[in-house]
């Protein structure tokens, strides 16, 4: 007798996440709250009703924002009007999920990170003010930041594949598919006023992880309509880029002077960041007109690279106000472009389309050659970025070194050189730092964060130095435990020269959390159980 197998009804969460597939391409995305908001915006940030600039936008309209904006300029010049109560009571603050939570300081680091990973994670299928709906759930940094992040998510799911999360992996990496079919890219977070800029581009070496338990065939083929997207947005205005009179550039591409394209960080936007308008205003501070834009766009793209801020960016290692990233070519993101390429001709071999494949391995030998050509410096015997508007490197030595190592691009007498310039300069007792200069920035030394340690040991691990790479990482997970043995907690960065270890610096405080440092520390203490 044959068994009819009744299918399985799905359930209220499935539905959920169905409907935001289904409706949200035909949903238009909300106004971010700066352009919402006009006046009530600006005055909020610029009069800090609230210290941190993030708390604001991140609020929820208890109306139409519209609505709110018109009511506030009836009211605001009245002599009794408090602007903070009426702050208060148009806006809410949605979730307050890491508030209640407190360590068990009998548990270990490793049994901490797991627990946490219910901690931060987060369901949002519906938009609530710049909050922008995704259909699965996803692992936020912890902290001020309850968004999914594109670069930091790539470190959270290593720590969510040593423990065997491939679920939620899998999850966040539809709500990218999501996103870029929405959107035609990764923005920076899902919300409204991160719509005009991406983060260093990750998204291949997530398609690679997830690969690791789904089959790498299967799953490069799936998502290669992605990578081709993601790919595309990186590579617009490189058709007429050529037309551009001054110095070959436009939005992220740059024409070199053999020929060859490169990238540059970049955004969309010339005016204050909204989550940091009064510090991008404070910043400004005595400029005009071009500028004055053209700061403001440098600082977003300073924040796009993920390195905001750091000397890196600064003709004076001393003065925000000197930044000029979009003048960059930066080594690491040429770097992962590469990888981007390399991914996309593998996975068109795959599908059997050897002339697809060829073509963008043909890219990525060019970008290879170029990056040799202008981001290796003999001087220093060490990668560096290069200015194109100088037409020379930059004279800043960072951890970015270490990105042509990870891609598999530098020759074995460069990757010799990086690993001696990196154990004599910047491996420290907490593990290495980010640049050597130290000038209060957050991406500046005495501060070490866990991608980069990550990058730094697997780049060096694919050269043969893997004694040196056990150094940092022994070194890096010291100050980790370290620090959480002392305080309960994983924090955002670490000073790996203070005994403390307690990293600093920054337009914002120290968070505690933190994706990406225990996703990072969860598989190096993973591997060392193999």
């Amino acid at each position: 007798m044959k068994i009819l197998k009744i299918p399985k009804l799905p359930g209220e969460s499935q539905i959920k996440s169905a409907v935001v597939k289904t409706t949200g391409g035909l949903v238009p995305t909300r106004k971010s709250p700066e352009d919402a908001l006009g006046v009530l915006f600006d005055d909020v940030q610029t009069k800090r009703v609230y210290g941190d600039g993030k708390i604001f936008v991140d609020l929820i309209p208890r109306r139409r924002m519209k609505q709110i904006q018109q009511e506030y300029i009836l009211l605001k010049d009245d002599p009794r009007f408090d602007l903070r109560d009426f702050v208060s009571r148009h806006f809410y603050k949605y979730g307050a999920y890491d508030s209640a939570y407190h360590t068990d300081t009998s548990m270990t680091p490793r049994e901490h990170i797991a627990e946490l990973w219910h901690v931060l994670e987060r369901k949002n299928r519906r938009d609530r003010g710049s909050l922008i709906a995704l259909p699965y759930a996803y692992i936020v940094p912890g902290g001020r930041f309850s968004e999914q992040f594109y670069w930091d998510s790539y470190f959270i799911m290593l720590g969510l594949a040593a423990d065997n999360r491939w679920d939620t992996i899998e999850g966040m990496m539809k709500n990218y598919a999501y996103m870029i079919r929405k959107f035609g890219f990764i923005p920076t977070a899902n919300r409204t006023y991160f719509l005009s800029r991406s983060q260093p581009p990750f998204f291949a070496h997530m398609v690679k992880l997830l690969a690791r338990h789904k089959g790498r065939r299967r799953t490069l083929i799936e998502y290669l309509p992605y990578l081709l997207i993601e790919y595309r947005f990186w590579m617009k205005g490189r058709g007429s880029v050529k037309e551009v009179s001054e110095h070959q550039a436009l939005a992220r591409v740059v024409q070199m002077p053999n020929g060859v394209i490169l990238n540059r960080y970049y955004d969309n936007k010339t005016t204050p960041r909204p989550e940091s308008h009064k510090e991008d205003v404070e910043t400004a501070h005595g400029k005009n007109g071009q500028e004055t834009e053209a700061l403001y766009l440098h600082l977003r793209a300073g924040a796009e690279s993920g390195w905001d801020f750091s000397s890196r960016w600064f003709e004076d290692p001393n003065d925000i106000t000197t930044i000029h990233t979009t003048d960059i070519i930066p080594v690491d993101l040429n770097s992962l472009l590469y990888q981007l390429e390399i991914s996309i001709a593998e996975a068109y071999r795959y599908m059997l389309q050897p002339i697809l494949a060829k073509k963008y391995l043909l890219a990525a030998e060019r970008r290879e050659y170029a990056i040799q050509h202008y981001c290796w410096s003999e001087e220093e015997q060490f990668f560096v970025d290069y200015d194109f508007k100088k037409s020379a490197p930059t004279q800043h030595l960072t951890l970015a070194a270490v990105f042509p190592l990870y891609a598999k691009i530098a020759t074995s007498k460069q990757a010799a050189a990086v690993a001696v310039r990196i154990e004599k300069d910047f491996l420290k007792e907490g593990g290495l730092m980010t640049t050597l200069e130290n000038t209060g920035q957050q991406w500046d030394a005495p501060n070490g964060w866990a991608p980069l340690q990550w990058v730094a040991i697997e780049g060096l691990r694919h050269y043969g130095y893997h004694h040196l790479a056990d150094k940092i990482k022994h070194n890096w997970v010291k100050t980790n435990e370290k620090v959480f043995k002392e305080q309960g907690k994983m924090i955002e960065k670490y000073d790996v020269q203070s005994h403390s270890g307690v990293g600093g610096g920054g337009e914002y405080p120290l968070q505690d959390g933190f994706g990406w440092t225990n996703g990072v520390l969860a598989a190096l203490l993973e591997e060392s159980k193999d």
